[in-house]
């Protein structure tokens, strides 16, 4: 065991404001993520893609800064359900001893809050406690490139998004 593995990892500040429709929960930041802290920084990492995709904005070709005011702009936050944990590596599997964040007291500071989405399974184990306080849920696909599904199969999952992100295209749609 390697020094590194005892030490415990710790999420980063939700980013999310009084206009927040949208929280994306991950499960906590990997190594790439903390050591440039910011969320998703892995090169590999498909999330701002994703995003980007959905917005029709080219967001991972923007300052992360940026890239964090267009998702609040939109109605997006971000978060993680896991404040603290050991883990060797960025596999969620790895993550031990793991310590939550305080998910009921943040939902109920965000007064537009339509729909709670968990970027992956580890961070989706959370969307029935969630779904609790009345709030949807969506359990996406990962963003991880752990997870080896195509982006387009992701694109589409992550499309689900939209509904809430533009609320009233959506209601033109029907």
């Amino acid at each position: 065991m390697t020094p590194h593995s005892s030490k415990r990892k710790r999420c980063f500040p939700p980013v999310v404001n009084a206009d927040t429709r949208v929280l994306i929960l991950g499960s906590l930041p990997g190594e790439a993520s903390l050591a440039a802290g910011q969320y998703y920084a892995h090169p590999r990492n498909q999330f701002w893609p994703l995003l980007g995709s959905l917005l029709q904005l080219d967001l991972p070709a923007l300052p992360y800064a940026q890239r964090l005011d267009c998702l609040l702009q939109h109605g997006i936050g971000l978060w993680d359900v896991i404040a603290e944990a050991r883990r060797r590596g960025s596999l969620d599997t790895a993550i031990r001893d793991s310590q939550h964040n305080d998910l009921p007291h943040l939902l109920a500071s965000l007064p537009q809050l339509a729909l709670v989405a968990f970027n992956g399974q580890t961070a989706g184990r959370h969307s029935k406690s969630v779904a609790a306080y009345g709030v949807a849920t969506l359990i996406l696909p990962s963003s991880s490139p752990a997870l080896t599904l195509p982006l387009v199969a992701k694109q589409a999952a992550w499309q689900a998004l939209a509904s809430h992100i533009y609320p009233a295209w959506a209601a033109d749609q029907v």
